[in-house]
């Protein structure tokens, strides 16, 4: 059919529409903009993504670095995580945190938080099934309820300090992510290098050895394999949807966020409504149709700032009035926004109040088979040097699993109790805790003090039993003498088991007051499957 049989108005309408299509499709092709476009990808995006790559990578091998290479260069980037800085009372990095989201948003999110960053992963795979999977969702009330409730639960169970404590922690960010990398990419980690160290020692190489590969708790194992399965189908199919629903650090940072300085903003006069920045929003917070944009939830990725053609959305600091840049329209009244300063306010002040009452309790020669060892029923856990005793750490541990991946010696493990369900324990099957050895104290953001060798070679963290029936001595009638010739403290001393008699066997005797608990003669006594010493955890750690 001619052209000119269609009428003027009808064909402009369709070659506009096609070159919308045609433009929709290639950004879309392009994740970002056209390849005509001046700027394919915008410099904040540049530094955003550069600042969570570099993150996540050195966050994820501080848990997988089983040398501890790495440990005493990175472990700051944990204690910069908003729940462990406040579990460890960290104000400077509190209100870093806090400045940051009044300036530029939840740049948190989307740079420092590691579950974060892995979300924006696991939806960049998933991109190829569908390019326009992403739209923006309205929040009810009952929607709008969710976070909020689940944030004061999380505060509740912060403050409650019980064994509630605990599972509140399972909502932490940092320590999801933890977990999920100590207890799923570290035994692939390891199996790899156990690999190449095989094939090093072919080729008479030793730049890797071999490391032991266990499964440490089958419970928090479990935990790890829910949480990445929830986080990576939510993920997956929507984007940030954990994060804007259950995750209550996002929660808290989305209040802030509202009345933050720098915000994503339209250009009504440029803007074409084809949705570019919607389809590429993955908080699903950019409502093109009523050129509205819910801050609460935007994570400032700025790949809506990349997509579009036409410069029409931009990320500028709110006060700056521009013609050409109307003010930024948000979903929210005047009325409703000093209602959210009263919530950031309410939230900030809670948060406070907590950290001080914490702070105030504070003070306070055959082939024969080898049997493996079994744990001791213990009375008290024992917990790591650094940690002060239980009660100390039930309130400020998140069971992030860091310290656990961290020991060398594979003394750490996740209790199965269940009010300290996840934190770490002490146990020493596998190895014992060596005096010279600190990895624990030096990665931990929050429940474990830092301290030196010669401040941990004088805390008492248990105390040795001798169990006499399950002594090789008394049980099998040979001398034994492991228990004292390996005590560092030289708590244990061998006496005649009976007096009267000049050739009799010798039996240790313990001298509580010297004993560390450091579990040398626990881990090294041949008896099976219990040892005949085993340490006893003391409540309160004191100095010898």
């Amino acid at each position: 059919m001619a052209l000119g049989a269609f009428p003027l108005l009808q064909y402009e309408k369709q070659r506009k529409d096609k070159h919308v299509e045609s433009l929709s499709a290639n950004c879309l092709d392009a994740g970002s903009t056209p390849a005509n476009s001046t700027n394919n990808i915008p410099m904040l995006k540049k530094i955003r993504v550069t600042v969570a790559v570099l993150f996540f990578t050195f966050i994820t091998l501080l848990f997988l670095d089983f040398t501890g290479t790495l440990h005493g260069w990175l472990s700051w980037m944990a204690k910069v995580q908003l729940v462990p800085a406040i579990l460890a009372h960290s104000v400077g990095f509190i209100l870093i945190t806090i400045i940051l989201t009044l300036l530029f948003g939840r740049v948190y999110c989307s740079t420092i938080c590691p579950l974060g960053v892995f979300q924006d992963g696991v939806s960049r795979l998933s991109r190829k099934r569908k390019k326009r999977r992403f739209r923006y969702v309205p929040l009810t009330k009952r929607l709008r309820r969710l976070p909020r409730l689940i944030l004061i639960f999380f505060i509740l169970g912060m403050l409650s300090g019980g064994g509630f404590y605990i599972y509140v922690m399972l909502l932490d960010p940092f320590a999801a992510y933890g977990r999920i990398a100590s207890d799923l990419f570290a035994p692939v980690y390891y199996i790899g290098n156990n690999l190449l160290a095989r094939f090093a020692e072919h080729i008479d190489s030793y730049m890797f050895y071999p490391t032991s590969v266990w499964i440490k708790s089958a419970v928090t194992l479990s935990v790890a394999a829910v949480t990445f399965l929830i986080v990576s189908i939510l993920a997956w199919r929507n984007g940030r949807t954990y994060c804007n629903t259950i995750c209550p650090v996002g929660t808290f940072l989305g209040f802030i966020s509202r009345v933050s300085i720098f915000k994503i903003g339209f250009n009504k006069e440029k803007c074409t409504h084809c949705k570019l920045c919607e389809y590429q929003c993955k908080a699903s917070c950019i409502d093109v149709e009523n050129m509205r944009i819910d801050h609460s939830r935007c994570v400032s990725c700025f790949n809506c700032v990349g997509s579009c053609k036409f410069n029409a959305i931009k990320y500028l600091p709110l006060q700056k009035k521009d013609k050409k840049m109307p003010a930024v329209v948000t979903e929210k009244s005047d009325d409703s926004q000093q209602l959210s300063r009263r919530k950031i306010l309410s939230i900030m002040a809670l948060l406070a109040a907590g950290s001080v009452v914490k702070a105030q309790h504070d003070v306070d020669g055959g082939l024969a088979v080898i049997e493996d060892k079994k744990i001791p029923e213990r009375k008290t856990p024992i917990t790591p040097p650094g940690s002060k005793g239980i009660d100390h750490l039930k309130k400020h541990c998140s069971a992030c699993q860091l310290c656990i991946s961290a020991c060398p010696n594979n003394v750490l493990r996740p209790s199965h109790r269940f009010e300290t369900l996840m934190q770490p324990e002490m146990s020493y099957e596998r190895g014992y805790c060596r005096p010279e050895c600190v990895k624990c104290s030096q990665v931990c953001p929050a429940a474990i003090k830092r301290i030196t060798t010669a401040e941990k070679s004088s805390i008492s963290i248990g105390y040795a039993v001798w169990i006499a029936d399950n002594c090789v001595v008394n049980r099998d009638k040979v001398q034994c003498t492991n228990c004292q010739r390996h005590c560092p403290t030289d708590a244990i001393i061998m006496v005649p088991r009976d007096p009267e008699k000049e050739d009799s066997l010798q039996i240790p005797t313990i001298d509580k007051e010297r004993c560390i608990g450091c579990g040398a003669c626990e881990n090294l006594c041949p008896a099976r499957p219990f040892s005949a010493i085993y340490v006893e955890g003391n409540v309160y750690h004191h100095q010898i």
